[in-house]
Parts: C-alpha cells; structure tokens; sequence
C-alpha cells in the first residue's frame, strides 16, 4: 500500500484507547479465503462500505465487503459521534459561486437529508445507538464569530446570547451560540454494527482481516485480490475514506488528504461536578474556530471533548497530542481540570481539494466507483454516500438527491505522497484566523 502517514498511524496505538470498543464488543467476521463471485465488491468496512453494503443487500444484489482490520477499526469506529449537518468545507458563497446557486442549494438539503437518512435507518432497524441532542450548537468563541452566527440565523436556527448560556446549560468561555434543531448524537461503533448486523440477515458477506492488494481485470468485471482469496464481481465499491492507499486504485492518488483528530472521554461526572462548571446539557456542540472544538455530555455523563490531532504520527506524537487536548479541555472547562480522562485516542478524517465530498465512477476503470472525503463528517454523510454507492452499483437512479457538487471529479493536491507538507502552514494560517 502507499499511503501518506507512518505505519503507526495505520496501526493499534492511536486508537489503543478507544472508549466507543468498551461500549460493544466486535463481531467475528471470517477472513476472506478462497475464491468468492458477487455482483458488488465493497473496499472499506465503516459508515460508507456498511450502508452500501446494507442497500444493496436489500435491493437483492450478491456482496462481499472486505475489511482491512477489524470490525470499527476505522474512523467510523473511533470518531465523536455527531450525526450532524456536514460534508464540505467550501462556503455558501463558494459554492454557489463554482456549481451556481441552484446547485449549491441542492447540496446542503442534502446533508439534511443524510441526517434524516441515519434517522430513518435507526428508526427502521430498532437499533440502539445512545441517541441524544436535539439538533447541534455552535458556539462563539469571540465576538466577532458571535456576530457571524447572528447573521448565519435563519428561519430555523435559535440564537442564545452571552449572558444566557448558564440557563441553557452551556456554561464556558463563549459569547454566544447557535442551535440547529438538526442532528443527534449517538454511539458510532454501536451504529456500525447495527448496519453490519442488518446487511449480514439482508444476504451480505463481511470479511475482516481481508487488505485488498490489488485491483485486477477480466473480461467482464474485476478481480479484487487478498493475500488469502479473490473477489471476481461486476462492480467495485472503494469505500476507504481518510485510510485510503494511493494505489487502489491508482486514481486516488494525491486526491484525498487523511488529517487527524484526536478526541478524549472522562469519566463518568457527578451531578456536582455538572453544576460546578455549569454545563448540564445533552447538546452536541462544537466552537466557531477553523481549527475547531467538538463536545459532549453523553447519556452516561461522561464528557467526549475532540479537536484536530498532530501533523505527525508516532509514539511520541501521540502523547503530545494528548497532552495539547488535556490542556484545551481544561481550560474551557477549568471546573474539571481534577475529572480524569481515561480515553484518548485518535484517527483519521479526509478531506478533498474540491472542499466537497465525492461519489462518483472511477475514471477508466468501467464498473469502479468511489465514495470519500466528509471533511470530519462522515456519520450522516458517510451513510448517505454508502447507499449512493449502492445505487450506482445497481445503475439506477439514486433515490435520494445527488448534487453537481458531489459528481465533480476530485482534483489532485500538490506534492503526491509529501501532500502533507501543506499542513502545517495553512493551520498556522487558519489559527491565525481564529484569533
């Protein structure tokens, strides 16, 4: 594989204190070994390969996910557990200004929809992912991101100023805040598996342990190879996200940039400790900086705080980052600074240039489509991308909207495999930013 970061990054220690794994236990998959003939190979076992997997098993199509680790090993099993608006990076105003205004607006009803597509899958299956929140909180960091959320109000948006924050439960160091009674928040490995339980009763055969390496042709279709066994099927799914490879297929390469985001989790707080630093709420929240905060008080009272991770990957990156999250929690929230945090992991997000996700073919490769970069967004808008995939797949009309944005081949980063070398000054750039 070529990938962009170290080997540690693509290995156990920086999701080695994971709390979502003390939650559920992973099921047992087989190992892919042998020969297997499907219609639909899916690459990547999270929130992407899992609903496309789930919808086509559905619709009757013969599928064979191939997992490279573990069940949840991924993003999809590591990140905050925010079913929320997002996807793209790019504004309101660039976007519409690239793709015009229709568009543009076909776009962000999408990500509504996405969430209301994770909504009615929940609802659909009786799953029981700890769902909480009644739609999500920005909250200002300074007063000029405080007049940003006063105009970025609408018809549906609820505004709190500064000094009614306490009432509301989200006691800190902001200057106001937004709420869009959109989204929820929920434990994603639970999530996970829940799809994977429904698509294994729908027909669907799921192989962890399985790294595809290498993407072959026939006659008619594709030969998905393992060190263990062969996939021989008609279409091919690429559903690997922020742990993508350069070389499968070749296309992806320099398309996509895996950053990292590192999150903690304390222990269960106590209704004092709640009242001392004055947050009693069961929002999802996150701040208005570019470099951004994202937090919870989950249904069991423990606190999952997050943030970007390192630009590097190692053993000693790893606790530095850990450090630096420590240090940002503490000092939003400075009645905690005794609560213990025994979780800390981190992984992988993926961006695009574009600054928009993408579902879409394979350019020269028939039979090849793609699903990726959420920009850190990817439980609503990974799920809604799975089943996009799956309709592809099937060469029907999607059932749900698929925007221009979307559609639009996925332009290259500079640099290749050292694409990584333009992040430390645009987060130089964008801290500067949140000044």
């Amino acid at each position: 594989m070529r990938r962009v970061f170290s080997d540690f990054a693509y290995g156990p220690g920086p999701r080695a204190g994971c709390w979502w794994d003390e939650t559920i236990a992973a099921p047992d998959w087989p190992h892919l070994q042998g020969d297997q003939t499907v219609d639909v190979a899916i690459i990547g076992g999270g929130f992407t390969g899992m609903s496309a997997a789930l919808h086509l098993a559905e619709a009757g199509a013969s599928v064979a996910l191939l997992e490279a680790q573990t069940p949840g090993w991924g993003a999809s099993g590591r990140n905050g557990g925010f079913c929320c608006l997002g996807g793209a990076r790019l504004s309101e105003q660039a976007m519409a200004r690239q793709y015009g205004e229709s568009s543009a607006n076909e776009y962000w009803q999408t990500e509504r929809d996405a969430v209301d597509l994770v909504d009615g899958v929940l609802t659909r299956l009786n799953l029981d992912v700890d769902r909480h929140s009644q739609g999500e909180t920005q909250l200002a960091h300074n007063a000029r991101a405080m007049d940003g959320l006063r105009r970025k109000a609408g018809t549906d948006g609820v505004l709190t100023e500064a000094a009614d924050l306490a009432d509301q439960g989200l006691n800190g160091p902001f200057h106001g805040a937004l709420t869009t009674p959109v989204g929820f928040g929920l434990n994603p490995r639970k999530y996970l598996f829940g799809l994977a339980v429904a698509a294994v009763k729908a027909g669907a055969q799921l192989f962890q342990n399985s790294p595809v390496e290498a993407l072959g042709r026939r006659q008619k279709g594709h030969i998905v190879r393992t060190a263990q066994g062969r996939v021989f099927c008609d279409t091919v799914l690429i559903a690997t996200n922020g742990y993508s490879s350069d070389d499968l297929p070749e296309w992806l390469s320099a398309r996509y940039m895996p950053t990292q985001s590192a999150v903690l989790v304390t222990r269960p707080l106590t209704d004092g400790e709640l009242t001392a630093q004055g947050w009693t709420s069961d929002q999802m929240a996150y701040d208005t900086r570019n470099l951004l905060h994202y937090f919870r008080l989950m249904p069991d009272r423990r606190f999952l705080f997050g943030m970007r991770g390192g630009l590097l990957s190692s053993a000693w990156s790893e606790r530095r980052v850990n450090a630096r999250v420590r240090a940002d929690f503490e000092a939003m929230f400075p009645a905690w600074k005794g609560v213990d945090s025994p979780n800390h992991w981190s992984g992988m997000v993926c961006l695009s240039r574009n600054q928009v996700p993408f579902v879409g073919p394979v350019p020269a490769r028939p039979g090849m489509f793609a699903g990726l970069a959420y920009h850190g967004n990817g439980v609503a808008m990974g799920s809604y991308c799975g089943r996009l995939l799956g309709d592809l797949a099937l060469g029907r009309t999607p059932i749900g909207r698929y925007p221009t944005p979307m559609r639009h081949q996925m332009g290259q980063f500079p640099f290749g495999r050292a694409r990584r070398i333009v992040l430390p000054p645009l987060y130089a750039w964008l801290k500067l930013l949140d000044i």
